[in-house]
């Protein structure tokens, strides 16, 4: 089974006169293992697509089923048991100021419960490796650059070996060639673990590496490389 499969979703925001409508019927199944890439213009649904599938906004109409459930109408309970299982990678870095590369990338295990602090901190040190900031490890976000804070909440969202990774323009803050790195390593995760990757882009760069792009325009799925 497919790990995400949307059904006729639709989508609104804002209460009576004000009520508008986001997302258009959009049906869309996810194979487990691949880098999809979501474009299409500011406003074009593209990002509340993404937060719906990824448990993050409440399923209005139509159906969501992540990792085998539904997403309609699931209890909170139901829902932070599927989160356990994802990763996030905003273009926000949400990093926590107080604490360093290291501590913030642990959050992401702490969250999960997984391993002892023995174990938790050689897997946060060896994400933060990964992303090329073995020497950054115990540095506050105030003396990371912009990419550098970027790679440490990219680590934070992969040390705990997620089922599936939601990003919302991860290489934004990134040069082309760290760009590139980042998201080479998500599509090897597909390769060698099985990680679907979901990515909400603007990044012209990075597309050849998809596995599938998807195009959204005013709410609506208006190409897919798959079809």
């Amino acid at each position: 089974m497919s790990p995400i499969i949307v059904s006729h979703l639709d989508h609104w925001f804002g209460e009576g006169e004000a009520r508008k409508q986001a997302i258009f019927d959009v049906n869309l199944e996810i194979e487990a293992g691949k880098l999809t890439i979501l474009m299409g213009p500011s406003g074009s649904g593209k990002t509340t697509t993404l937060t719906l599938m990824g448990c993050l906004r409440a399923v209005q109409s139509g159906s969501v089923q992540l990792l085998g459930q539904e997403l309609k109408d699931a209890s909170d309970f139901q829902q932070e048991t599927l989160r356990r299982r994802l990763g996030f990678i905003f273009q926000a870095h949400n990093l926590h100021n107080s604490l360093s590369a290291r501590q913030n990338v642990l959050m992401g295990l702490q969250v999960h419960g997984r391993g002892d602090s023995a174990q938790q901190t050689r897997a946060a040190c060896h994400a933060l490796e990964l992303m090329d900031l073995g020497e950054r490890i115990d540095y506050l976000p105030e003396h990371l650059s912009g990419g550098q804070k970027q790679r440490v909440a990219i680590a934070r969202a992969l040390v705990s070996n997620p089922d599936i990774i939601f990003a919302d323009e991860p290489t934004a803050a990134l040069d082309k060639t760290s760009g590139a790195n980042v998201v080479t390593m998500l599509k090897r995760l597909g390769e060698e673990r099985g990680t679907t990757t979901v990515m909400v882009t603007h990044d012209n760069r990075i597309l050849d590496l998809a596995d599938r792009i998807i195009t959204m325009e005013d709410g609506r799925i208006v190409k897919d490389s798959l079809t």
